[in-house]
């Protein structure tokens, strides 16, 4: 008879190469047509894939032009036309799209043909200001292939056993959510862990289900990885003979922690993305920066000289991120600003034979770690999951760990001076859930002023002079 890992083996095979393609073609998704089509191009001459690039972007331009006041709006004010688009390096003509212009052109930028809105999104508000998203199917299953590839340049297949470090967002509202979430996670061999507190007893709590489920990959947050791994070193805990990959996301990975997971896990290869678009650039086994999805998306890094101009970085330079999604065609997003820095690389063809550009690393994606009553650490980025469902209720955000421990939540409210009761009550329930133990309060400010470098900051813990 064969035993249970072998049947779990023949599982995961089972699962990627025949399961889920028939699934996903029942529901209409192309997720898999897509993927192998990703696979190919990531073979291509940088000049190629330029090219489709700069195709895709005339597509983009024609249907914003032709279906959307603001773009119409904006072209013709500086005397445009999509056939005036003759390379990837052209869109450089388009205005740039702010935080605030996002949010106050929502509905001029809606297109009124189809394809029609299909998802909706709001980002998780690391820099302190989350942002609605709307997007197509289309924009959607790009998505999905896209990260699938991406995982897969550091080993990663579908159908293995996963474990998902990750911070957890307020949970589904009705039953058959989350049953359905379940069910989705069951099958696809997904174990969720909350990576956000890392006191000593749930670092042990971590270790042991990842003992008893023996991932074969694990996505994480970069802080939370790094956590437990130092404390698996440290304690010497690691009991598994087989080393798998780690993604990371959502901070930036520090050389000392990357060894640190190496050491306890197995290789690391850090990843980059954002709710408006998902994921963006990823590392593959060169470990030289990470590729960015062409096919996909057009990923600008700009400097903003001294006179208020900006201008491409050059390699080596850190720049803001510019992107713009060539597949959303619902609700367009060209050249948007998405408030974070990163270094920009040399065009040239990786010792993994792609030719992808790279980017790397992300200078504006760290948080600052917090503590609770007793002196445990709290990973910041739970503020950033509360966030996500209040962009109706709330501009901006801050929270600021005091000397003495106490910690508050600067808000500024969309409408009125304070937040509606069950919003307030909402936060002051997970600040006690994360926090316990630490005095916490909810101050309203009319703004949150920026850091010299041009970011909010997020979380901000007090240091002794």
């Amino acid at each position: 008879m064969l035993n249970k890992d072998v049947v779990m083996d023949l599982y995961g095979p089972l699962l990627a190469k025949a399961l889920f393609p028939a699934f996903e073609a029942a529901r209409g998704r192309p997720t898999v047509p897509l993927l192998r089509y990703l696979q190919g191009t990531e073979r291509w001459s940088l000049q190629a894939l330029r090219d489709l690039q700069t195709g895709m972007l005339r597509r983009l331009l024609r249907h914003a032009y032709q279906h959307t006041a603001y773009y119409r709006e904006a072209m013709d004010e500086r005397g445009l036309r999509p056939e005036d688009f003759e390379s990837v390096d052209d869109i450089a003509r388009m205005p740039l799209l702010d935080r605030d212009t996002v949010r106050a052109t929502m509905d001029s930028r809606l297109a009124g043909a189809p394809p029609g809105v299909a998802i909706k999104k709001s980002t998780s508000g690391t820099t302190g200001e989350p942002v609605v998203v709307k997007y197509n199917h289309e924009s959607r299953h790009w998505r999905d292939a896209t990260r699938m590839r991406g995982y897969g340049w550091a080993g990663w297949q579908l159908g293995q056993r996963t474990m998902h470090y990750w911070g957890f967002g307020p949970p589904a509202k009705t039953w058959t959510h989350r049953k359905k979430i379940a069910l989705d996670r069951m099958i696809k061999r997904d174990l969720f862990v909350d990576c956000t507190p890392r006191g000593e007893e749930a670092l042990r709590a971590a270790v042991d289900m990842l003992r008893r489920f023996e991932p074969q990959a694990m996505v994480a947050y970069s802080a939370g990885a790094a956590a437990l791994a130092h404390f698996i070193n440290e304690n010497k805990l690691r009991t598994w003979k087989k080393s798998f990959p780690v993604l990371v996301g959502a901070e930036r990975l520090w050389p000392h922690d990357r060894t640190a997971i190496e050491e306890a896990f197995g290789p690391a290869f850090e990843t980059y993305g954002c709710r408006e678009v998902m994921l963006m650039s990823s590392e593959c086994e060169a470990h030289a920066g990470m590729h960015t999805s062409m096919e996909t998306m057009i990923v600008e890094i700009l400097v903003r000289d001294a006179d208020g101009t900006m201008r491409a970085a050059k390699p080596g330079e850190t720049g803001e991120v510019v992107i713009t999604d060539l597949h959303n065609l619902a609700c367009p997003m060209i050249r948007y600003v998405n408030g974070d820095l990163a270094v920009a690389h040399e065009a040239q063809v990786c010792s993994c034979g792609r030719a992808l550009t790279k980017i790397g690393p992300v200078e504006g994606r760290t948080t600052e770690t917090l503590r609770d009553g007793r002196g445990n650490a709290v990973g910041g980025l739970v503020f950033n999951i509360l966030f996500g469902v209040m962009e109706q209720v709330a501009k901006k955000f801050q929270v600021v760990q005091r000397l003495d421990g106490s910690v508050v939540m600067k808000v500024v409210p969309t409408v009125g001076v304070q937040l509606p009761v069950e919003n307030s009550k909402a936060i002051h329930a997970f600040a006690d859930k994360y926090l316990p133990g630490a005095p916490f309060e909810i101050e309203y400010v009319e703004d949150i002023p920026l850091t010299a470098a041009g970011k909010r900051k997020v979380v901000v813990v007090e240091r002794p002079a």
